[in-house]
């Protein structure tokens, strides 16, 4: 079964049993660029895990929808 991932990190809200908030917002929009078998992650994710020894590739600028400007996506090795 094919299976598709966005990564981003940042503040969320908590709303009674559920998360919200932009940072959640950017994670949905980061893993509908994905394709299948593929895990997307933001320029935060690659920025904060620098040094750990993991291993991306650029897959280019995208506008993704209702955040402003464009976004570094790359891809999990």
């Amino acid at each position: 079964m094919p299976l598709r991932a966005g990564l981003h990190t940042g503040e969320i809200e908590i709303r009674g049993s559920d998360i919200g908030g932009i940072a959640v917002h950017t994670a949905a929009r980061v893993m509908a660029q994905s394709q299948a078998n593929e895990i997307l992650v933001s320029r935060v994710v690659t920025d904060l895990v620098a040094g750990a020894g993991l291993t991306f590739s650029e897959r280019g600028s995208h506008e993704l929808k209702g955040l402003p400007g464009r976004w570094d996506l790359f891809a999990a090795n």
